[in-house]
């Protein structure tokens, strides 16, 4: 299932006059269209910007006191250390100007990949995060993320829930509830690791380019971590796609990502859910109107791959 669009994203026409020069300057061509795609959760600008001369290029921009311009320039500084090969889009170019700042990244040319049990994208998606994991991320990758803290130890909601069990938690969850909770709590002891991990792994965060096969975009979530963290973050998504909850315990099972760290694994999976079961009860947050109906959906999905895990 593809995550729901989102609307209230900043238009090209909301950028100031200024920045929008530099960047025509920059790019040496004036911008003749943009088109917006769909997926993702922030409000700023996320565009593609068709050029003149016929070329495209990928634009993030916001006000330099919008929080998304730090996580646009962490973005932008992994990009550019990320070591060859890596299933990412190159960065072209960072431009400041009136308060804003805007990075823009190479366009990439195709679709989201297709998650479903029909396609091959998937396995070229395991694939790729096999090659990204298999060894320690290099330096110039590690010293571009440690400006960034990575969030993900911090992830919980099974607490809560155990704490103040509400009535329309579902039965499997209440069945499970103390084990999830005990398995997050374990998580933060085990979230460090020194591999590549890209933080935020769906379907509207990759492309199917059609010359580069599928690539990996939004690295704001940039960090060092387990190397199970991307495969398992990807696991619901695969079940929300159509795959069973079963089929994907095995591949969790079998895959180099996660087996060498099975309780890693399921650590991590419980944290993710917990939180995504937390926070779906929440008011949704300005500009992303979608994002509590995917958490809800993806929260399931979570649960029912951890009861195979736990069975």
């Amino acid at each position: 299932m593809p995550v729901p669009s989102t609307s209230g994203r900043l238009q090209w026409t909301d950028v100031p006059t200024p920045l929008r020069a530099r960047l025509e300057d920059a790019l040496g061509a004036p911008v003749t269209g943009t088109v917006t795609p769909r997926g993702g959760f922030g409000h700023q600008l996320a565009a593609a910007l068709r050029l003149a001369d016929g070329r495209r290029v990928f634009v993030k921009a916001a006000p330099d006191d919008d929080p998304l311009t730090a996580a646009n320039v962490h973005e932008a500084a992994v990009l550019d250390a990320l070591p060859p090969g890596a299933p990412a889009p190159d960065l072209l170019g960072i431009h400041p100007a009136a308060d804003w700042t805007a990075v823009v990244i190479a366009h990439l040319d195709g679709p989201h990949p297709d998650l479903s049990p029909a396609s091959s994208d998937a396995e070229q998606i395991w694939v790729l995060l096999d090659k990204l994991t298999s060894s320690p991320a290099p330096a110039p990758y590690v010293a571009a993320v440690s400006t960034a803290p990575s969030t993900a130890a911090a992830l919980h909601g099974w607490d809560e829930l155990a704490a103040d069990p509400l009535a329309d938690l579902v039965p499997t969850a209440r069945a499970l509830l103390p084990e999830l909770a005990e398995l997050e709590a374990a998580w933060p002891a085990l979230a460090h690791g020194d591999r590549i991990v890209h933080g935020d792994l769906r379907a509207d965060n990759m492309v199917h380019d059609h010359q580069r096969g599928v690539t990996f975009v939004d690295w704001a979530h940039a960090t060092t971590g387990p190397a199970c963290t991307d495969a398992a973050s990807l696991a619901p998504q695969l079940i929300l796609a159509g795959h069973t909850p079963a089929d994907i315990a095995r591949l969790l099972r079998d895959h180099p990502a996660t087996a060498s760290s099975p309780d890693t694994t399921t650590a991590f999976l419980a944290a993710l859910t917990g939180h995504w079961h937390r926070n779906a009860r929440k008011p949704a947050p300005p500009g992303a109107p979608g994002l509590r109906v995917y958490q809800h959906r993806a929260a399931a999905a979570g649960l029912a791959l951890l009861s195979h895990r736990l069975s």
